[in-house]
């Protein structure tokens, strides 16, 4: 996946237009109108079209940089079992670490929320290995849950006075991390 902090700061960093990226991006079932778009997207931080694995080496050698220094990994968890406020809480601890902080943190963290939180971890770290990243180089860069309602089969009552019914529910979350290098 792009890293759009760090690809807007190497194009100004560099100060290479739009049109010398769209010229290097052309061709591969996209024509240039469509890749000036597409980098404009990009630049934004709107990933539509989402940019390929050729896309991201294309810009990185029209950036004169290597592929993993303009890319991040993102991994998620959904519909976690667990309420999203309980899963904030422990997400907050590890944003913007170090993977190795991260996950030490994680392992000594009292919380239900911390082994899944550990597991997205190490599968975005997984996912950055496998694509020949430094893994000691990596930090949490987004650490984010949202909510995903009432979990499925957790719709319950609970009777109360004068004929009423309260309902039980249990909440769900989705947990996003995203890896990038330092």
């Amino acid at each position: 996946m792009l890293s759009t902090k760090k690809f807007n700061d190497i194009c100004v960093s560099r100060k290479i237009d739009v049109g010398h990226l769209a010229n290097q991006i052309a061709g591969g079932g996209m024509d240039s109108k469509k890749a000036v778009s597409a980098i404009k997207n990009w630049q934004h931080g709107l990933l539509k079209p989402i940019p390929r694995r050729s896309d991201v080496q294309k810009l990185a050698t029209a950036l004169s940089v290597e592929a993993t220094e303009i890319s991040a990994w993102h991994s998620s968890y959904m519909h976690a079992p667990m309420s999203p406020s309980k899963a904030r809480l422990v997400a907050a601890l590890i944003a913007g670490r170090p993977v190795q902080d991260a996950l030490d943190i994680l392992k000594f963290t009292r919380k239900r929320a911390a082994s899944m939180i550990e597991k997205v971890v190490k599968s975005a770290v997984a996912d950055a290995d496998e694509q020949q990243a430094d893994v000691d180089r990596l930090y949490v860069s987004e650490a984010r849950v949202d909510d995903a309602g009432v979990r499925i089969g957790t719709k319950r009552w609970r009777a109360k006075d004068r004929g009423r019914a309260h309902s039980i529910t249990k909440k769900g979350c989705h947990i996003h991390i995203t890896v990038t290098e330092l």
